[in-house]
């Protein structure tokens, strides 16, 4: 995200090893430094390290949350593991002296997720920041090196581009010029110096955005009767998905070639840590349910260029992977240091395996989501094509949380009893409410606080994928839920705020409809990729997309993604020890997001 803003602000940025040396970045005429964050500690025995010349070489730097730790480290001070994680968005108090907060408010909201933090502020720097007595920014003005602990790559740091640009053309002395159409004429060039005037382009169209301005971009680099458009039905597609693939690239003067790949997909497996996968409509674990995906894709597209009597070698692989993709599966060819949080269906190991042969096109592997829709404009593309509601390639098999039994762990008691407590503020006790109060601080609005008394928290005995301390991780959710009938969002808000502070097993906050939830819930419906699963939420996706294009509000929601999860509220059997439901439930996820990294929720 962090280059992705940098080049908003017609700045090119690349990204590098963390260890890059000062000779290497001198000599590529580098004018700044920002570094990231990660889930690390800078004291664990593995910490990623930077060059030691780095913060006396006289380049400007912007350490971000363990950039800023690493900083403060180096020049004598220390970093402390704190006695609660920030995790979500907060107000910090800003030295407005600053330059790098020159323009902004002295009280600022910003995203803070991490678990270590600034004890000792390193001899020379001065604090600038704070978020109660947690040090949130530092620097060293003579030095130009600052560090901030919060996220201001994100949206929820409301003005974090003003950050950037106060470090990047105040401190750097940056100029902007680098723009969206440049980068479009090198992208056809390096596609025409890659394919020759001869060999074929394979792309594999799934009828979203990224891989429709991928078969555009190919297509006016090497003409459209050098493409092969394949679309592959996987089975997992939307209703009537595949048609709206066909009519979207005949504007393009594509022949698109169509393979119902259903039952190979249902059926296929994959190889992880040298030991077969189930097969895929058997499959419970996300991550393996992604790289079957992934790698069936391959198949699949491999197993075309033969039935169309094609050399492979004289045909390349087009796909439509985006910068974040390749983050989010921490592939090196973005950093060698990033964590995991969920391998992308095209950036699995067989894909890698290609491109070090060679043998993949990825003209969109440096652009962001927003990037890939300007990018389609220029290209021609029609606005209501480009602003498509994004739907992934392995389609409605990723939104369908599976399970084959409960996940409740010797935690899952003790965490819905806090959940509880919290929920119950100011009632709670003594113990949690200092605890909770201590998180919302002063700010908090007393009659708000008086409505959360009102609302319900119950744990689910299920997993989903979430990013927490700039890490990957996959805990409990919880479920909020009421019996007045006027719901108050801003105390939904507040819970949903405090209580992953408070209990760092839970990554996500949902609100159920129909009324308060009585009663523990430790069962579910056994749920995997069945006939019967995939109808009901491709239907619930219907009727939501629907809705969307009634009341015109696509382009309002960056992104809805219709879920179905194997939790059955209203079931007698749901704490009966042994058994079983029979029922799921469908969530609605609306945000919006102008990097498709970070989001905000939408009423």
């Amino acid at each position: 995200v962090i280059d992705r803003k940098v080049r908003e602000l017609s700045v090119r940025s690349e990204l590098l090893p963390l260890e890059t040396s000062v000779a290497d970045l001198r000599a590529a005429g580098y004018k700044a430094i920002i570094i990231s964050g990660g889930p690390g500690s800078v004291y664990a025995k593995d910490a990623p390290k930077i060059c030691e010349e780095l913060m006396d070489s006289g380049i400007p730097v912007l350490g971000i949350c363990y950039g800023m730790q690493l900083m403060n480290v180096h020049f004598g001070g220390t970093v402390e593991r704190k006695t609660q994680r920030e995790d979500g968005q907060h107000p910090i108090q800003c030295e407005l002296t600053s330059d790098l907060f020159k323009g902004l408010e002295a009280q600022e909201q910003v995203l803070l997720t991490h678990g270590d933090s600034v004890g000792k502020v390193a001899p020379g720097f001065r604090t600038i920041a704070t978020s109660g007595e947690i040090v949130a920014a530092i620097e060293n003005k003579d030095k130009k090196l600052y560090g901030v602990q919060f996220h201001p790559e994100v949206d929820l740091s409301v003005n974090g581009m003003q950050i950037f640009k106060n470090f990047l053309f105040e401190v750097v002395g940056c100029s902007g010029g680098y723009t969206v159409s440049n980068r479009k004429d090198a992208c056809v060039e390096e596609i025409q110096a890659l394919t020759g005037k001869e060999k074929k382009i394979l792309v594999l169209v799934s009828g979203g955005v990224d891989s429709t301005v991928c078969a555009a971009l190919v297509s006016r680099a090497v003409g459209p009767e050098r493409v092969i458009a394949l679309h592959v039905d996987n089975g997992f597609m939307r209703h009537e998905e595949s048609k709206l693939v066909e009519q979207s690239l005949a504007s393009l003067g594509l022949n698109l070639q169509v393979v119902d790949a259903s039952e190979t997909f249902y059926n296929a497996t994959t190889t992880i840590n040298n030991a077969e996968t189930d097969k895929l409509k058997s499959t419970t674990n996300p991550e393996a349910k992604r790289k079957i995906i992934g790698d069936t894709f391959m198949h699949v597209g491999e197993a075309a260029i033969r039935s169309f009597k094609l050399d492979p070698e004289d045909v390349y692989l087009a796909q439509g992977t985006l910068r974040p993709d390749l983050i989010e599966s921490a592939s090196s060819m973005v950093s060698n240091k990033a964590e995991a949080i969920k391998t992308h269906h095209n950036d699995t190991e067989l894909v890698r395996e290609l491109r070090r042969r060679g043998r993949v096109i990825e003209p969109l592997r440096d652009y962001h989501k927003d990037e890939v829709r300007e990018l389609g404009k220029e290209l021609g593309l029609s606005s209501k094509l480009v602003h498509r509601q994004p739907f992934p390639g392995p389609g409605i098999a990723i939104r369908v949380i599976c399970a084959d039994k409960p996940y409740v762990c010797e935690d899952f008691q003790e965490t819905q009893t806090l959940v509880s407590e919290i929920a119950k503020y100011p009632l709670c006790s003594a113990e949690t409410k200092v605890r909770v109060k201590q998180t919302l601080g002063a700010m908090t609005d007393e009659a708000l606080v008086g409505q959360v008394g009102q609302i319900s928290a119950t744990l689910l005995p299920i997993r989903t994928v979430g990013v927490q301390g700039d890490g990957r991780t996959y805990s409990y959710v919880c479920a909020l839920s009421t019996d007045n009938p006027v719901v108050s969002w801003a105390a939904m808000f507040l819970l949903a705020k405090v209580i992953p502070r408070l209990c760092h097993r839970v990554n996500r906050i949902v609100y159920t409809f129909g009324g308060l939830v009585k009663g523990s819930i430790t069962n579910i419906t056994p749920t995997c990729l069945t006939p019967d699963v995939l109808t009901q939420l491709r239907a619930a996706d219907k009727i939501v997309n629907e809705l969307l294009m009634e009341h015109n509000l696509v382009r309002t929601l960056s992104q809805v993604p219709v879920i179905s999860f194997p939790v059955d509220f209203d079931s007698e059997t749901k704490n009966t020890a042994g058994a079983t439901t029979t029922g799921r439930s469908i969530a609605i996820r609306t945000f919006i997001t102008s990097d498709f990294m970070t989001v905000s929720v939408v009423l």
